[in-house]
């Protein structure tokens, strides 16, 4: 995958006798962002380690990479979880809800999604002195 590029692939179509629909790259990512922001435990998306974005001053798409492959997206979702909770069931519950919601929302198969845990919020008042 070329590290320079949030999405990669063209715009998503689908053609079928009553004529075609085009989903922009933009929308599946706002899908993704959103729905991983959905999964209670998930503070926030984190910034991708070496992102083009961060030099180019683009907030779109922060925290999430897509590689669309043959009709499969390939997903790398970078977050930071809240303090207390158990990191491998929210890795499980983020990856099921993206599934999903690429599966149900696009109508597109989900190919690897991956799940990179940045940090752990831990707010001012919960700070070991």
């Amino acid at each position: 995958m070329n590290e320079n590029n949030i999405l990669q692939g063209a715009m998503i179509e689908e053609k079928n006798s009553q004529g075609k629909t085009t989903i922009a790259p933009e929308v599946l990512l706002t899908i993704v962002q959103l729905t991983t922001l959905d999964v209670e435990g998930v503070y926030q998306m984190s910034n991708m380690p070496g992102a083009v974005n961060r030099f180019l001053k683009r907030d779109h798409g922060e925290g999430v990479r897509i590689n669309i492959e043959d009709d499969i997206v390939n997903v790398d979702l970078y977050i930071i979880l809240e303090n207390n909770v158990n990191i491998r069931e929210i890795g499980l519950s983020v990856q099921k809800a993206v599934e999903r919601a690429i599966n149900k929302m696009v109508g597109m198969k989900a190919g690897r999604i991956n799940i990179h845990v940045e940090d752990i919020y831990f707010p001012d008042d919960a700070k070991v002195a």
